[in-house]
């Protein structure tokens, strides 16, 4: 296929009916890590039986409809998912040891993080926010490498290239046109590959957003937006962002078909985005996902988030916890031991131990470093001000 292969001609416009997603959010695993009714594995004398219910949906969520991937994959989340929140605390006490500038914690997301890589080929591509590093080092990234943009040095501090990673975001949303267009262009080259583009709540309040969905619909790019909706832009809560009934039912305005799912159940988060990574790669278009999550810390470390929500509301989430639930549904069906158990956490341990080591390396800062990469080619102001720069640090050094 040519690298410049035209836009796919226009097919019939779905109807609105196909695009919704289903009225409460998936789940295949309880709180309490049993089967949800309904799903696959449930017995058939708990169909009827009420579920625990979950904070975020009065209703018994859906399940039904949605396959439940193989033990291995499950075994290998829970590996990645133990590893990323031991990460996470780790990288949130280097914060508070002044060794990075500032840490956005994904502490309670972690279903959403690792669900979102493991569903991805290694031709795909990740485009994360600033708070997925955890995402970004089970996709392959280096954690200090991961980190630097944290600790306040260089632009990026990897390869994107080699891990098909895209430098983490700030901004709200503006990587959303970028995942767009790089899976326009993976679609245009014939290479195959989907696009995961992660948002937060706050971010689908901005335009980027929905010129990202517009752009990616009318082009049938091979993108999934999976936004983690954990309850607050900051210190914003969900309901003065927006009154739709969910965030999902904003794709069907742009044409693109859309799930919500119990965002701290791994089992029906992989599951429901493997169902849109299939549509996207066979060439039907973007889909997009909401997973109902929370932040169980502050915004970053520089936040207080007691001053906008309680301790009752803390504590209900804590019940929902996206280890643990795995861990207990997992056990419960024999396919994961206490030595695996004791075994991952001895390696997330040796994995902070390293991480700490390090981080502790100090480097002298290349200050001119910071005029590389900027442009392909230097402009002459950036020129001019490198110049000024290496003339005051040879004054100092004299």
């Amino acid at each position: 296929m040519s690298a410049t292969t035209a836009a796919p001609a226009p097919g019939p416009r779905p109807a609105a009916e196909a695009l919704l997603p289903s009225p409460v959010p998936v789940r295949l695993v309880t709180e309490d890590g049993e089967a949800s009714p309904g799903s696959p594995r449930s017995p058939r004398s708990a169909r009827s039986a009420h579920a625990r219910q979950s904070p975020q949906s009065p209703q018994s969520p859906a399940s039904s409809g949605h396959r439940e991937p193989a033990a291995d994959r499950l075994r290998e989340a829970y590996r990645q998912m133990v590893l990323g929140r031991r990460f996470d605390r780790q990288a949130s006490a280097l914060t508070r040891q002044g060794m990075l500038a500032v840490y956005p914690s994904s502490r309670g997301q972690e279903a959403c993080q690792i669900a979102g890589v493991l569903a991805l080929r290694e031709e795909d591509w990740l485009f994360p926010t600033y708070r997925d590093t955890v995402a970004m080092v089970a996709r392959g990234v280096d954690p200090v490498e991961a980190l630097t943009l944290l600790r306040g040095d260089w632009h990026c501090g990897f390869d994107p290239t080699a891990v098909r990673v895209a430098p983490p975001c700030t901004p709200l949303a503006t990587q959303l046109p970028h995942a767009a267009g790089m899976a326009d262009a993976l679609r245009r080259k014939g290479e195959g590959g989907v696009v995961m583009a992660f948002v937060g709540d706050g971010g689908t309040s901005e335009g980027d957003f929905h010129e990202a969905l517009n752009f990616a619909a009318v082009f049938r790019a091979p993108v999934v937006f999976l936004v983690q909706n954990n309850r607050y832009a900051i210190s914003v809560p969900l309901d003065r962002q927006t009154a739709a009934p969910a965030l999902a039912y904003k794709g069907v305005g742009y044409g693109v078909p859309s799930e919500q799912v119990d965002g701290n159940d791994l089992v029906a988060v992989l599951a429901v985005l493997d169902a849109a990574v299939e549509h996207a790669r066979s060439g039907r278009g973007p889909y997009l996902v909401e997973a109902h999550t929370y932040r169980m810390d502050g915004h970053t470390n520089a936040d207080d988030p007691l001053r906008y929500r309680d301790d009752d509301e803390v504590r209900r989430w804590e019940a929902a916890d996206p280890v643990r639930r795995l861990e207990t549904y997992l056990r419960g069906r024999g396919v994961l031991t206490e030595d695996d158990i004791e075994t991952v956490r001895t390696e997330a341990e040796e994995r902070a131990a390293e991480l700490r080591t390090r981080m502790g390396d100090e480097t002298p800062p290349d200050l001119l470093g910071l005029f590389e990469h900027v442009y392909a080619e230097p402009t002459p102001q950036l020129r001019e001000q490198r110049d000024q720069l290496a003339a005051e640090l040879k004054d100092t050094e004299s």
